[in-house]
């Protein structure tokens, strides 16, 4: 499969409400290059090094740019095309320009065989929590030493584990998965998280994600675990549209649901939530930009949610909210 690679022209402070865009179009993984945040690494007076290469220098004067690839078909093009008009809204919601020119381009195409070869080597098991350890299918464990093993093949989806939102959310499903659960994964990316919660004893698990492709390979990647075929069903769609999606989702009620999507997202979708969630269930979100938790649990508060826990690590912060009425 070949892959067109877009970019958006930002600034700074054009990173998240255009990250936030691109989640909402069911892009679920983009590189950010922005020559402020590698001025805050080279000013970090807690980081030591004697020596950054000329390459990785020449991010002090780059262009904040946020990258992405879709696939080169009628799907990806539409995407395209739909990021476009997006932009497009925002520069015209942004009077002072502090967004910069948004401007989309797309030309480059790369073979999937590349894509893979380009990240797979950095991508070895590692645990996470006291339980899980997550590993990519073409990895071995040498030594068995009783965690729960979760294979993952991400491919061209979000979900490694490794980045930090991801790692808070499966430490939190460690902690309220306790067995027998009814659990609605959000924007589902590669499948970890559901997979994850089957593995330490939930019932069924309910996945859904707006791109196709993310679906699947959540679906190949809940196969690949050998996990029961009526242990979970997995969805492409947007639940906001309704329709048959949203009724089928709305058919159960579930006492966890998991959502390591990004702040704007999460607020969106905050009446399904409170729709969806049982009476006695814990919702964990994640994926949220720390400075921007007050507005997401303001948001879940206005849908008669309350706080019962709270983490914030390395900027980045999951809340975890049960119904008011508890």
């Amino acid at each position: 499969m070949l892959w067109i690679k877009t970019v958006i022209h930002t600034t700074t402070a054009g990173i998240e409400p255009v990250s936030g865009i691109l989640l909402i179009a069911g892009i679920n993984g983009y590189e950010v290059q922005d020559s402020e945040d590698f001025n805050s690494f080279l000013e970090n007076k807690e980081v030591y090094f004697d020596y950054i290469e000329d390459d990785l220098m020449k991010l002090k004067d780059c262009e904040t740019t946020v990258t992405f690839y879709v696939p080169e078909n009628t799907q990806g093009l539409e995407t395209i095309i739909s990021v476009k008009n997006e932009m497009a809204r925002l520069k015209s919601e942004d009077a002072d320009g502090s967004f910069g020119s948004l401007e989309v381009t797309s030309d480059t195409k790369l073979e999937e065989q590349d894509w893979e070869n380009n990240w797979k080597q950095y991508f070895k098991p590692f645990p996470v929590g006291k339980r899980l350890t997550i590993k990519p299918t073409w990895e071995e464990i040498e030594k068995d030493d009783g965690r729960i093993v979760v294979e993952i093949d991400p491919s061209s989806s979000f979900g490694t584990g490794s980045h930090t939102t991801t790692r808070l959310c499966l430490e939190k499903a460690e902690e309220y998965v306790k067995g027998g659960e009814e659990i609605l994964d959000m924007g589902c990316g590669s499948g970890i998280l559901g997979i994850a919660a089957l593995k330490m004893g939930a019932r069924h698990v309910t996945a859904v994600d707006i791109d196709q492709n993310s679906a699947r390979i959540a679906a190949e990647n809940y196969a690949v675990n050998h996990l029961p075929e009526e242990s979970f069903d997995v969805y492409a769609g947007n639940i906001l549209d309704g329709g048959e999606l949203r009724d089928e989702v709305a058919s159960r009620k579930y006492d966890i649901i998991l959502a390591n999507i990004v702040a704007d997202v999460i607020m969106w979708m905050a009446p399904s939530f409170e729709e969806f969630l049982a009476e006695d269930g814990k919702l964990v979100v994640s994926g949220i930009i720390a400075d921007r938790s007050g507005e997401v649990i303001s948001a879940l508060e206005k849908q008669h949610f309350k706080v019962i826990d709270f983490t914030e690590k390395e900027d980045w912060a999951v809340v975890v909210l049960c119904h008011d009425s508890l």
